[in-house]
């Protein structure tokens, strides 16, 4: 492990072991003697840390947590050839390399680890929570819960443009060539991931804290999209959950994730009227922000 900034005031710039690839983070730590709890988080669908989630975090922190903001193998900062490969299973080995990172930090106290995620993350956390039966508390903001619901969404000319993409890219991949890129956000009517009319301008809200941002990732990931139901682990997290619903989600369809909220054991659930990027910045931010912080106080205690 390495740091580059030990100040317990900003963050440093670290790396943990995931597979034989290092993932980069940011390790936070709030201003006190006392060992603390942590929130682990990463961002969505080709998302990386720098795209406000130091906004999160900060605020927490704030608050007296810890934060542990990490990129995925393949994104951002973290190692991993060939670079925008969106890999499900792996990205959950990302999350377990993580939790496990801040299970041996001094400072912390492990029996408050904390998962936070929002978007494909947000479902992340759910799978990832229901098979560590010691998370203290899960965030789950406007989150993909559902393969076939998200799909839905889509036009069907677009999800058939896709799945060509996809089938080249995997049989590419096979053949030992480069990989097929397909956009993760355009303007409807094109051919992207996310194409619903707030997607692509919702994206570029964002992209603007990572002048790094790419754009793009192998497209064989869409033949795996619709198998992925983190929402049906749902029902065996032992945890708090608290679920961050965006009701007009144009990504993440609501009902779906109401339906699978309501199944868990220990659940909160807060409905907004926010579209599925607006929940970042703004006033939104501020509004969720707020109810994630006073959800942390009641549930997992400084």
């Amino acid at each position: 492990m390495s740091s580059k900034n030990s100040e317990r005031s900003q963050p440093s710039d670290i790396y943990f072991n995931s597979g034989d690839l290092k993932c980069s983070a940011y390790l936070y730590r709030p201003d006190q003697q006392l060992p603390s709890p942590i929130i682990i988080m990463a961002h969505g669908l080709g998302g990386t840390r720098k795209m406000r989630l130091t906004a999160f975090a900060e605020r927490f922190v704030a608050a007296g947590y810890a934060c542990l903001v990490f990129d995925y193998r393949h994104f951002g900062d973290s190692e991993g050839q060939p670079r925008q490969l969106l890999d499900i299973n792996r990205q959950l080995e990302d999350w377990k390399a993580a939790i496990a990172y801040a299970r041996q930090l001094s400072g912390i106290d492990h029996s408050k680890i904390i998962l936070w995620g929002s978007s494909f993350s947000g479902g992340h956390v759910l799978a990832t929570a229901a098979q560590d039966s010691n998370i203290r508390a899960v965030i789950s903001q406007c989150p993909f819960t559902d393969g076939l619901s998200s799909s839905l969404v889509m036009n069907p000319v677009t999800s058939l443009k896709l799945t060509a993409l996809a089938l080249r890219d995997r049989i590419g991949a096979v053949l030992g060539n480069e990989p097929v890129m397909v956009p993760l956000s355009a303007t409807p009517g094109n051919t992207a991931l996310m194409n619903a009319a707030d997607a692509h301008s919702g994206s570029l809200e964002l992209t603007q804290y990572d002048p790094d941002y790419k754009n793009y990732v192998a497209a064989r990931f869409a033949l795996d999209i619709i198998r992925y139901y983190p929402g049906r682990q749902a029902k065996k997290i032992k945890a708090p959950v608290l679920y961050c619903v965006c009701e007009t989600d144009s990504v993440a369809p609501s009902k779906a994730t109401l339906r699978y909220a309501n199944q868990t054991p220990e659940k909160e659930i807060k409905r907004y009227h926010y579209g599925h990027f607006e929940i970042y910045i703004g006033d939104a931010f501020e509004h969720v922000v707020n109810d994630q912080i006073n959800f942390l106080k009641r549930t997992v205690a400084i």
